[in-house]
């Protein structure tokens, strides 16, 4: 049995939405016309024009899939004991944005309506470390901290990451700037409570 008309038409849909995921992830988009999509994808652009009404608009909704169930997987992956959450929660972010090259990163905050997609995930990705923070210094398995400053200092973080400035400066993929936040953050806030109380040796004067 090959299905029906109909379902053989959204398994094709389907297919066709994975295949300009895969291939912009992989190599960016800004140098792909429509009609590279088309003879990359094996169809005509009569039935892309059924996917979206653009090229801009394909691209974009593409976009929006990938922010979407990365969301979907980070959060299922955030998993464990709440002074693991901030970790757990950093590094799975990590995880799914290692899936997709720097050009397309680089694309993505070159083209607005991208750009505005990652943006916005960045905002609430940062909200959600607040929470996380809170959480963790709520159950005791962070040290007192003022919650909202530290997710403000992850969120700037966050969007310096987003916006690309982080790999300039440093050459890290943005895979790996998350990588080195979460180990940052964590570290941080688990320091010893004796840290901030610790008697502090009188300086020797000469």
């Amino acid at each position: 049995m090959t299905g029906t008309p109909v379902r053989r038409g959204e398994a094709r849909r389907a297919e066709l939405e994975d295949g300009v995921l895969a291939l912009i992830l992989e190599e960016g988009f800004s140098h792909l016309t429509l009609d590279d999509f088309a003879a990359r994808l094996r169809c005509s652009k009569r039935t892309l024009y059924g996917l979206a009404a653009s090229r801009e608009q394909l691209v974009r909704g593409a976009v929006v899939r990938f922010f979407r169930e990365a969301t979907v997987r980070v959060e299922a992956a955030a998993q464990g004991p709440p002074d693991r959450l901030i970790t757990a929660y950093l590094e799975a972010v990590a995880a799914e944005l290692a899936t997709a090259s720097p050009a397309f990163f680089d694309d993505v905050a070159s083209f607005a309506p991208a750009a505005e997609v990652y943006e916005r995930n960045t905002r609430l990705a940062a909200r959600r470390i607040g929470q996380l923070i809170e959480h963790g210094v709520g159950a005791g398995s962070f040290r007192a901290v003022h919650a909202e400053f530290v997710a403000d200092l992850v969120a700037a973080q966050m969007v310096r990451i987003q916006q690309r400035e982080v790999a300039a400066a440093t050459g890290l993929s943005d895979s790996q700037a998350y990588a080195e936040l979460a180990s940052l953050v964590t570290a941080g806030l688990t320091q010893a409570r004796t840290y901030r109380n610790a008697t502090v040796p009188p300086v020797k004067t000469r």
